[in-house]
């Protein structure tokens, strides 16, 4: 959405979008949590299986790279804290930074946001158990070990759906924020989109709450997501073009091309 229809919404119309989008994704999340929490059983077994077929395709064990954390008692609380606290914090900080800096992009952006998370959120209606939860295959739950699980407790008169590993939304989140940051951005301050998206592969992987499976799985539902998204503003234009071919677009003059359309 460009920055002139945006105006032309008006405020109100505007902020009552955004809080039906949130709400939407919300609501999703409530339903993929209630149905895992039915299944915990199948969630550890498919667990299990995830973790078996990395094994045969020779991927690193998460177990392994954790060991080598487990020694450093300040280095797994710091990074207890990023998993808690910022996925959220650089989301929101993200599209706040869009809406303020690079309204044009705005609305192309938050779609695809919104267009990833509510897949990613339809896939966990599959529960799948975190590594953390196998205790036999190695892994420690460091969370719970430094009194820092967001799991179990209500957050924010939420509970969190701990069976919601496949696909790690933290990782979904953190390649969004990046891509955001490098594509819109000139500024050498971009590339700490990167370094989010780096210490938060590092960080899931470490307090075991995520396979490799689950980020790989994200990041191709956010290539789907952004393929998507191409496809379906491509055949937008063509569909105006057609039945007004004398009508101009609505972007504004000079504005560039969205790098997540």
């Amino acid at each position: 959405m460009t920055a002139r229809r945006w105006d032309r919404r008006g405020p109100v119309v505007a902020a009552l979008t955004e809080a039906a989008v949130l709400l939407t994704l919300f609501g999703l999340w409530q339903l993929a949590g209630h149905q895992s929490m039915t299944s915990a059983h199948r969630a550890l077994d498919r667990a299990l299986w995830i973790h078996r077929t990395e094994s045969d395709f020779g991927l690193p064990d998460e177990a392994m790279v954790q060991r080598t954390v487990l020694p450093h008692p300040r280095l797994l609380a710091t990074a207890n804290y990023y998993y808690a606290v910022m996925h959220v914090a650089a989301m929101a900080g993200m599209l706040l930074w869009v809406f303020l800096r690079h309204r044009p992009h705005y609305g192309r952006v938050r779609n695809t946001v919104a267009l990833v998370t509510a897949v990613c959120l339809l896939v966990q209606f599959v529960p799948v158990a975190p590594p953390r939860i196998l205790p036999q295959n190695g892994f420690v739950d460091v969370a719970a070990q430094y009194d820092q699980s967001i799991f179990g407790r209500p957050v924010a008169g939420v509970v969190v759906n701990e069976f919601a590993a496949m696909p790690s939304m933290h990782v979904a989140w953190c390649v969004l924020v990046a891509a955001a940051a490098v594509r819109i951005s000139r500024s050498r301050w971009r590339w700490l989109g990167v370094a989010h998206a780096a210490v938060t592969l590092a960080v899931v992987v470490v307090t075991a709450n995520h396979f490799w499976a689950d980020c790989v799985l994200a990041v191709a539902l956010v290539l789907l997501g952004h393929a998507a998204r191409r496809s379906t503003a491509a055949a937008r234009r063509r569909w105006r073009k057609a039945v007004s071919p004398g009508r101009t677009t609505a972007m504004e003059p000079g504005a560039p091309e969205c790098p997540l359309r």
